[in-house]
Formats: C-alpha cells, sequence, structure tokens
C-alpha cells in the first residue's frame, strides 16, 4: 500500500465504516459493535453472525509502514507455532493478517477473556518469566528488519528534540526542563556505559500487567500476552521491568521470582539490570511526546485533559530529577 493513500487521522472512521471492513473480509457483522479502551488504534469488538465476537483493530494513519505491521504480525504467529499464549492476527486463506478497507489498515483476532494476575503471589511471577523467557527465546533467532530499536536516541534524544521543537513545555518551565532531561539523557549513557554491550532481540515491548491476561482453569490456563503493537528490538529487561513495582526490596524479590521461571528458557544476562531506572526514564520521555504528537486526536483531548497543563511539566520535572538520582543508585543486586 502506498503510505502517502493513508488517511491522516480516525476522522472518517465510522461505526458503519467499520462494519462494512469485518464484512469485506467474509465476516457477517451483525451490526453490534462495542468500541474498546485504546488510544494508539482504534479497537472494536464486533458481533458476527452465528460465530464468537470478533476484535477489529484499526491502526493508526501514519505511524507504522505497512511491512513493519506485517513484520509484527509474522513474530506472533512465530510464537505461536511455539505454542506461546499470545493473540495472533487472523489471516485469510491466502496467509495475509493485515487488511484496508477505505484507506484504514486493520487486523482482526479473536476475542480472548481473562483477569489481572496476581501480582503479589510468587508463583504468578514465575509462570510469567516462564513464558517471557520463551518469548525472548524465539525473539532472539533473528531480528526486526522494520522496526527500529528501543534505545537512547529513538526513545530519548528524538522525542526530547521533538517536544522543543513544537514548544509544548511553557516558556517559564523550559530552561528547568531543558536542563534536567539534558541531566536524565546523561544518566541514561552512564547506565549503557555500565551495562556495556548486552543483546538485543525482538521484544513485546511494552509487557505491563495490563496487556496480560489470566485464565483461572481449562488447557489454556494461566498468562496469554496480548497487543504486540510496540514490539521493537532491544534488552530483554525491556520485557520484565514494568511488572516490578514497590519498594526496592519488593522489586528484588519480584525480580528474583520472575527469573526462576525466565532463566528455564533464555539465559538473563545480570549487567541489564543496570538499565531498569534508564530504561524507565526513557519511557517517560518517549510518554510525554506520544502525548503531544496525538494532541490534535480529539479522543486524546478527552482522555488525558491533564496533558500539557503548567502542572504538568512541573511534575515531570520533578519526575525526571527523581530518575537521575535513581540512575545513580546500585542496581538491584550486585551485578
Amino acid at each position: 500500500m502506498n503510505e502517502q493513500t493513508l488517511p491522516q487521522s480516525f476522522s472518517d472512521l465510522s461505526p458503519e465504516l467499520v462494519l462494512d471492513a469485518v464484512d469485506s473480509c467474509g465476516m457477517h457483522c451483525d451490526g453490534r459493535l462495542l468500541a474498546l479502551n485504546s488510544y494508539e488504534n482504534r479497537v472494536y469488538q464486533v458481533a458476527i453472525d452465528d460465530a464468537p465476537p470478533l476484535i477489529a483493530k484499526f491502526y493508526r494513519p501514519q505511524r507504522w509502514t505497512d511491512e513493519a505491521i506485517v513484520e509484527e504480525h509474522q513474530f506472533v504467529h512465530e510464537l505461536v507455532e511455539q505454542e506461546i499464549p499470545v493473540v495472533p492476527a487472523m489471516q485469510n486463506a491466502e496467509g495475509a493478517s493485515l487488511f484496508s478497507y477505505q484507506g484504514y489498515r486493520f487486523a482482526l483476532f479473536q476475542r480472548q477473556s481473562g483477569r489481572a494476575p496476581e501480582v503479589g503471589d510468587p508463583a504468578t511471577l514465575e509462570w510469567l518469566g516462564r513464558f517471557i523467557g520463551r518469548i525472548h527465546a524465539v525473539g532472539a533467532l533473528r531480528p526486526y528488519a522494520h522496526r527500529p530499536v528501543i534505545d537512547p536516541h529513538t526513545f530519548g534524544t528524538v522525542p526530547r528534540d521533538w517536544l522543543l521543537a513544537h514548544d509544548f513545555v511553557p516558556s517559564d518551565l523550559l530552561p528547568a526542563y531543558q536542563s534536567v532531561v539534558q541531566q536524565a539523557l546523561d544518566g541514561v549513557a552512564a547506565c549503557y556505559d555500565r551495562a556495556g554491550d548486552v543483546s538485543l532481540i525482538r521484544l513485546h515491548g511494552d509487557c505491563h500487567m495490563g496487556n496480560v491476561l489470566w485464565l483461572d482453569q481449562g488447557e489454556q490456563a494461566g498468562p496469554h500476552f496480548v497487543d504486540f503493537d510496540d514490539s521493537r528490538m532491544g534488552p530483554g529487561i525491556q520485557d520484565l521491568w514494568m511488572l516490578l513495582s514497590g519498594s526496592r526490596q519488593e522489586m528484588q524479590t519480584q525480580l528474583t521470582d520472575i527469573l526462576v521461571g525466565y532463566e528455564d528458557f533464555y539465559e538473563f544476562e545480570p549487567r541489564q539490570l543496570y538499565l531498569i531506572e534508564a530504561l524507565r526514564t526513557l519511557r517517560l520521555i518517549h510518554y510525554s511526546a506520544w502525548l503531544a504528537q496525538r494532541w490534535t486526536d480529539p479522543a486524546f483531548i478527552t482522555a488525558f485533559p491533564w496533558f500539557n497543563t503548567q502542572r504538568y511539566w512541573q511534575d515531570r520535572i520533578l519526575e525526571l530529577r527523581e530518575q537521575i538520582a535513581l540512575m545513580e543508585e546500585p542496581p538491584l543486586w550486585p551485578v
């Protein structure tokens, strides 16, 4: 598909268009449509005649190339072939998983039920670690060709420069923000220097508890990983640190439980412990730019009314100062 022919926004993505798009794939909708909680893309539960509902994901225009989307779909299908519990994009008879209707690109998925995992349970964390280790073992087999790397440049320097070039930071806070974000990026660079040359593999990329659904019974009991939309190349710790929370001691215990399962299937490089707070810092910088770049989307203005206020940027300055201090602390355990 010619990327220049894609729509610029979701403004023309009406319920009728969504139903017609799903119908165009040979799925006969019965007219019932439920918008699900998603901001980067538009995601709907679509009722199908005489069959379970499907999930239709319409990709944000201008974000990923067709090749990058298909590459992510292929990675998830590789995981399915290894019987790893993920939710792949459905393929048609020709093997295609990315479809287009009136310029909007979309994919269809089976609906996956489940609840949030019990984050305080060591057995649950070990189970999660076991499957993330299996994901990483597959992810290490070959690199992405069309998806970028999570690193200080793509998640730090680029979003910082974009924010400063587009005048989002209030003028009276600009000197403080410029100073603290540079100190933060210097701290990130120091963490990466301490970590040294760590392996880069295909990742989930956004592996927080909201992207894990847990089933309690049946042959598929346990975690199911969903939404690989942010999948990129990066260090394996990227898919682990977002599962940690609480005090330093609590995070040490949680990571220990996760690695008990993880290392059954993939070797953990201890030097990656230097990257935990660095990656958290990069995510904070990237998140501000992510919101700013989508601020013309009415859904963002409604969902994030606190963004781009004086208080928002004051809080980000304080947050980055805290991260600068955290990046100077020793890793969770000696490396």
